[in-house]
């Protein structure tokens, strides 16, 4: 290794493989590729940053036998800037609230619809499957933002990781067909993109609205927060009127 790489480098180099921040540094590095690779493909469907850096950081974890509490170590710090991240969609919201504010009797009934079709399909599909309950409880709540999703799943006898690992799951399944959707739907309004891409794809699709159109963004935040809270509320409801 030391014949290969310049000395500089390598100092590098073995310093971060001492320390967290290696996979910190893979973590960002792979995310800085991705984009790269996103932004000259044009932003197609399949060329999706975050779902290629998913998968490419996955792919170096099992490459190297890395374990997840390994990584996460390093991985952490970007965990920790999730929640400032979270706040600072309030800042797109408020540039556009004017905009929100005109729209807000559409804006509810099309996130109701959308939530309740989330919730509804997710669960009738489970359960014509032949899902156990606490499958069902962890299905339930897909398209809610991960710490939301998993505190549902847990208040209604689901399993909290099972959860997240659906809402993943929808997140990375849906980067990938909704450009289609739109373009076969023929909707091409960013607030409305923005609102659809917020409520069933929660912080991953209101991430890519936010790269795409501002307007786009500050409409997937305030739906990827309703959201969140609408399902809290409404789901719970549902399990019990049907006796799930």
């Amino acid at each position: 290794m030391h014949n290969i790489l310049p000395l500089p480098i390598f100092h590098v180099w073995v310093y971060l493989q001492t320390q967290p921040l290696l996979w910190l540094t893979v973590t960002l590095c792979l995310y800085e590729l991705a984009r790269e690779l996103d932004r000259f493909a044009g932003h197609k469907a399949l060329t999706n940053p975050t779902v290629l850096a998913i998968i490419a950081t996955g792919a170096v974890l099992l490459l190297t036998h890395t374990s997840y509490q390994t990584y996460f170590a390093g991985a952490v710090y970007i965990h920790f800037l999730l929640g400032p991240a979270t706040v600072a969609l309030a800042v797109p919201m408020y540039a556009n609230r004017k905009v929100i504010g005109r729209h807000a009797g559409a804006i509810l009934a099309a996130l109701a619809l959308g939530s309740l079709t989330a919730m509804g399909s997710a669960l009738a599909l489970g359960r014509l499957l032949g899902a156990t309950h606490p499958v069902l409880m962890s299905l339930g709540p897909k398209s809610v933002t991960s710490p939301i999703a998993m505190g549902i799943a847990q208040a209604l006898g689901g399993i909290p990781s099972l959860a997240a690992v659906f809402v993943m799951i929808t997140a990375m399944f849906g980067l990938l067909v909704f450009p289609t959707v739109f373009r076969l739907a023929g909707i091409t309004d960013w607030r409305a993109r923005g609102l659809a891409m917020g409520t069933a794809l929660h912080g991953l699709g209101t991430a890519r609205m936010i790269a795409l159109d501002d307007t786009a963004g500050a409409f997937a935040g305030l739906a990827m927060g309703l959201n969140g809270l609408f399902t809290a509320i409404v789901l719970p409801l549902v399990v019990s009127v049907f006796g799930l």
